[in-house]
């Protein structure tokens, strides 16, 4: 099952990197990861989205605390929450597939942030299943490039992560 851990962590050189260590050395995947400074410059917040059973998001959480530079962890999925993640797609746009690319893109709220005679970049930004749902809605040999940032999450409501 997949599921949204958000920590605060010490703003300080390292500490991303014992995060990692921490999954590597377990054998965890990290689907992605997303890190940032808040609004207290001391600390930064990560999201991590990985999968595993229970038992095992309880082990990663234990883990996690355990480190100096981990101020608090949540796991996001065991609430209600927001995801949102952003992508970048690069297609082939020439001809009548233009007007379709428009279309589509408008469909998925996306926007077109470049244009060229030959392709558009489209702007989207959403949870990680729309996302998914535009690329398959595009013709496999339109898309020349994709980015994605990996999912951002926050507690809805009065659930807030902070120390």
């Amino acid at each position: 099952m997949k599921h949204i851990i958000a920590l605060l962590l010490e703003n300080e050189p390292g500490a991303l990197s014992r995060v990692v260590a921490l999954f590597s050395a377990r054998g965890y995947n990290i689907e992605s990861l997303t890190v940032a400074p808040t609004e207290d410059a001391s600390l930064s917040r990560m999201t991590i989205v990985t999968t595993g059973s229970d038992e095992v998001i309880e082990q990663i959480t234990k883990h996690l605390n355990r480190l100096i530079e981990v101020v608090k962890v949540v796991d996001l999925t065991e609430g209600s929450f927001i995801e949102r993640e952003l992508m970048l797609v690069k297609v082939r746009a020439v001809g009548k597939e233009r007007e379709e690319i428009k279309r589509t893109a408008d469909i998925f709220r996306g926007h077109i942030v470049d244009v060229t005679d030959k392709s558009y970049t489209v702007e989207l930004t959403g949870d990680s299943s729309k996302l998914d749902a535009f690329l398959q809605a595009l013709d496999r040999s339109a898309i020349l490039e994709t980015v994605r940032t990996g999912a951002s999450g926050i507690g809805r409501g009065e659930r807030i992560l902070r120390v």
